[in-house]
């Protein structure tokens, strides 16, 4: 199962009024695991960034001035979403970007064409009701460190997005391994914990009991009488 974690930061907030692109960050998963294949570039807009997006993400005009343009990227960044799931935090305006992008080339493409999306701002409203579900605040919720957040940045929020999905979509994972995590110190990040834990950890050997075995377990229970709530079982 690959995934794709993916985050923009944009020239403005509509691309219907000419804004565009201006970094794209990609983190990849398989089988749930970070393989550190990641996609990150920052991009030339052929247009001045609106000053309320500079004070958000901190990316200048002058900064982006030597970038690639969209279109020179676009065959890598089709290349290495297609087939994949893209996770996205509010999808809908990532995707629509993207989608605009893709309709300026000479062969426009549609995002949901490449790949499938998960939008986790939705699971979360559905997870969380009623509550805040900004990536802030579920970094907050689920102990995730993003102190080093102080701007918006594509790939540092498709990174600290991965840690989120795993810890919204980990079930019972995170609590098999509360005690493993206790052991590790209070001071690491519980996320990374859950994903090195994960990465080392060989394949689960299944032992089935033997004859013998089962025999004696059947002794036990018999030993145990009518206490042993077994015994109630229909």
């Amino acid at each position: 199962m690959r995934q794709i974690v993916l985050d923009t930061e944009t020239t403005g907030l509509e691309p219907e009024q000419g804004h565009r692109i201006i970094e794209i960050g990609c983190v990849e998963l398989v089988d749930r695991r970070l393989t550190g294949n990641n996609f990150h570039q920052f991009l030339q807009p052929e247009r001045e960034i609106d000053a309320g997006a500079i004070e958000v993400h901190g990316i200048t005009n002058e900064f982006l001035a030597d970038k690639p343009r969209f279109c020179d990227v676009a065959q890598d960044f089709v290349e290495y979403v297609r087939g994949a799931e893209l996770i996205i935090h509010n999808a809908p305006f990532d995707v629509g970007f993207l989608d605009h992008e893709l309709k300026l080339m000479e062969n426009p493409q549609r995002i949901d064409t490449l790949s499938a999306v998960t939008d986790t701002l939705v699971m979360a409203k559905k997870m969380h009701p009623g509550q805040r579900n900004s990536l802030d605040a579920l970094c907050k919720r689920y102990d995730i460190d993003n102190s080093h957040r102080e701007l918006h940045g594509a790939l540092l929020d498709a990174e600290i997005l991965a840690d989120v999905y795993l810890m919204m979509t980990g079930g019972q994972a995170a609590l098999v391994l509360d005690d493993q995590l206790g052991q590790q110190g209070g001071d690491e990040n519980a996320a990374d914990n859950i994903r090195r834990l994960a990465a080392d950890r060989p394949p689960l050997k299944v032992i089935l009991a033997d004859e013998s075995e089962l025999e004696a377990h059947q002794r036990q229970l018999e030993a145990m009488g009518e206490a042993c709530i077994w015994h109630k079982q229909p």
